[in-house]
């Protein structure tokens, strides 16, 4: 296996970990807020550079967000941080989380969104 194939697997892995660790009392303050926006940026359809412009559209995907989850794990203690990948192999083994309620943020994140789009066009 090539090494950008191993590390995009230890990135895929990296994000349910990062949601974990932001739920974690022992991950600091400063760490959670990078997670949150590790954790909104990684699971959003909406990305920085939208997708269907060429070449520059996957940037934010192959640079912005592995940089984004770097510096969240290097502000994430490494005790705390492993416990949380632990966790996230157990719970997301089969590449879905086994909590389907893990998507509720999202959806009310959308439906937000949708509201105020047709409020302003009402």
């Amino acid at each position: 296996m090539s090494k950008l194939t191993e590390r995009a697997k230890k990135l895929k892995n990296d994000i349910p970990a990062v949601f974990l660790a932001l739920k974690e009392r022992r991950t600091p303050w400063y760490a959670k807020i990078i997670a949150a926006i590790v954790v909104v940026y990684a699971f959003s359809p909406i990305d920085l550079i939208p997708d269907f412009i060429p070449v520059l559209g996957y940037l934010d995907d192959v640079i912005i967000l592995p940089s984004l989850i770097a510096w969240c794990v290097r502000c994430i203690p490494s005790e705390v941080f492993a416990d949380c990948r632990k966790r996230a192999e157990e719970m997301w083994g089969n590449g879905k989380p086994e909590k389907w309620y893990y998507a509720i943020p999202f959806v009310l994140i959308w439906l937000a969104v949708i509201a105020l789009i047709v409020i302003a066009f009402i």
